[in-house]
């Protein structure tokens, strides 16, 4: 058997993790080397760990997340409203299955973003394609895409994502065609995907942020009929950290 033509024939195959496998078990000494089962074992497993890896890395990049951050980086404490058992249940990313949101609020540095972020990075990690738009860009997004007539595809790229962070929720402000590109982004997905909002804002002032009642009516009810909240407190983590790096 040529071994070299077995490796070639892998990559040919788009087999990278097979491939990487079967050069692993090569360089063993042949006294060493695993019994035919075990080495067909672990070429299928390398090459499923290989392509679960692969998928991550593209949704990670898709994604388009604000913050590298990991979940087991969020700081838990009574003083911050945020418990390890909550950190679990976002960790399940069983929310998404049941099409649940999660609305995170909180005052300016208190990790609303870093928190949405990772549970967006977990998502991904668990093969949930995720997206990630700051308010801004979100209203930028509706605009110019009724400017280039590609509203629609827009429409349909969030209604198919599995998982949509809009961060910053209330910082600015809406107008009509706002409010009602949200009522039908939020139409779509209700019951069938999930969403995260972050915002300073409480969320009972998420009525008068919107700002014109019967669509305010509409949008809430989509967004906090089947929602979780997480009302984060506590002083800003950036002046923490800034503090702890100058001390």
């Amino acid at each position: 058997m040529n071994k070299q033509t077995t490796l070639d024939q892998l990559q040919g195959m788009k087999l990278s993790g097979m491939m990487r496998a079967y050069q692993a078990i090569l360089s063993l000494p042949p006294h060493e080397r695993p019994t035919l089962d075990v080495a067909i074992a672990r070429l299928a497993e390398a090459e499923l760990l290989h392509r679960k890896n692969r998928k991550t890395e593209l949704y990670l990049k898709l994604s388009k997340l604000r913050y590298n951050a990991v979940l087991e980086q969020a700081h838990c404490s009574p003083s911050r409203n945020l418990t390890k058992e909550t950190l679990l249940y976002l960790a399940e990313c069983s929310f998404i299955d049941r099409s649940e949101n999660i609305l995170i609020t909180g005052p300016t540095g208190c990790g609303k973003s870093f928190l949405a972020c990772a549970i967006g990075r977990q998502a991904c990690s668990l093969g949930y394609k995720s997206i990630y738009l700051g308010m801004n860009r979100f209203l930028e997004k509706v605009t110019q895409s009724k400017l280039d007539g590609t509203y629609i595809k827009f429409l349909s790229q969030i209604e198919k994502t599995q998982l949509l962070i809009i961060d910053d929720w209330g910082l600015y402000p809406l107008d009509i065609n706002s409010r009602l590109a949200l009522l039908q982004v939020l139409e779509d997905r209700y019951a069938k995907r999930s969403t995260i909002i972050t915002s300073q804002l409480p969320v009972a002032a998420w009525y008068e942020y919107i700002n014109e009642p019967t669509l305010a009516d509409a949008i809430m009810d989509r967004l906090s009929g089947n929602a979780q909240r997480i009302e984060l407190k506590g002083e800003s983590l950036r002046k923490k950290n800034n503090f702890e790096k100058n001390d």
